[in-house]
């Protein structure tokens, strides 16, 4: 599967008949994905008001509740087939546990983060996401989250959430996986948790990718919106300042004046693989004085090119959605071998 593809190619995807339901699902990402490799994705929820519109708009969800997922967990008139599903799939908010953030001095803490935009904690979503699959019982539940989760103190989350997958009836393994080996134009490491429902007795499973990493030169267009930096901003400033070897704007601001605080913005070397996309992130060009293109941002999120980003979206609506939602190829791949390895192991 390429990099650059369209919504309408799913068109020719052979239905291999397993259901997923997906939380957490911002844009559709990951319902992407699933829909790539096959899977029919029966409904979706979130919290967010924004991406519930613009999920309801490219996928159509035949269920979709927009609601805190700690309420969903308590529901008693959740649709019969929910309790049916294959797969149950979700990528609880981690902006706590990522390494560029606040980490330990925001947990536990109720703030209003960008996930949702309404007061909450996140560090506990994933324990209630598990509550939800001991209540819906899926063969598989499939989950995504930062890096940052499975380093120093945050493991204990790791721990706990093991205990509460054991205690929900599923035996888990997780994986550490780079999305740069799996067709994503993007050095993107993530942890994916796999729990296997215990009473279906299914094996191990094993997941590794080896795709041929994609530099950013080999899917750059330069079309779309292209946000130039004003001639007299600091960043300009910075840009002209720039070296071959700098990969920041941090490390021009050091160089130059002893201080800086650019950390998530970027400068691209066109032969490398694009850092991580997140929704904070500015990735800017060596040769010309502008933000990578919003067509180019849509190719290295691995989403369809004829997503439908809503009315009028702006080059940061867009960078929004898709920093905030996963590389569909990387859930096609994952997906892929939980069907072979697993899923067909019932049949």
């Amino acid at each position: 599967m390429k990099a650059i593809w369209n919504i309408t190619d799913l068109k020719k995807v052979k239905k291999n008949g397993y259901k997923v339901f997906s939380c957490f699902a911002c844009g559709g990402g990951s319902t992407l994905g699933y829909k790539l490799a096959g899977f029919d994705v029966i409904g979706a929820n979130d919290v967010d008001k924004k991406m519930a519109k613009l999920y309801k708009m490219n996928h159509n969800p035949k269920h979709y509740f927009l609601e805190d997922i700690r309420t969903l967990t308590v529901r008693k008139d959740l649709p019969k087939e929910l309790y049916e599903l294959d797969i149950l799939d979700g990528s609880p908010p981690c902006s706590t546990f990522s390494m560029s953030g606040g980490r330990e001095k925001d947990w536990g803490k109720k703030k209003k983060f960008t996930e949702g935009q309404v007061p909450q904690t996140l560090d506990d979503l994933f324990i209630e996401f598990v509550k939800l699959a001991k209540e819906l019982q899926p063969k598989i539940v499939i989950a995504e989250n930062v890096k940052g989760m499975i380093m120093g103190n945050a493991k204990r989350y790791v721990k706990a959430i093991r205990e509460a997958f054991d205690e929900a009836g599923y035996d888990t393994q997780l994986f550490l996986l780079n999305g740069a080996n799996m067709g994503v134009p993007q050095r993107r490491e993530r942890i994916f948790f796999i729990a296997r429902r215990k009473d279906l007795n299914l094996p191990k499973i094993k997941l590794e990718f080896k795709e041929k990493q994609i530099p950013f030169r080999e899917v750059r267009t330069d079309t779309g919106f292209f946000p130039k930096l004003g001639e007299d901003s600091k960043m300009m400033k910075l840009w002209k300042l720039r070296k071959r070897e700098d990969r920041t704007f941090k490390a021009i601001a050091l160089r130059n004046y002893g201080s800086g605080s650019f950390f998530n913005n970027i400068l691209i070397h066109e032969n490398e693989v694009i850092n991580t996309l997140a929704s904070g992130s500015c990735f800017y060009l060596q040769d010309k004085p502008y933000q990578i293109s919003s067509n180019d941002l849509i190719t290295i999120q691995t989403f369809p090119q004829d997503y439908n980003f809503g009315k009028k979206p702006s080059y940061s609506s867009i960078k929004y959605v898709l920093g905030m939602s996963v590389p569909p190829l990387m859930i096609k791949g994952v997906a892929e071998q939980v069907k072979k390895q697993l899923l067909d192991k019932q049949k």
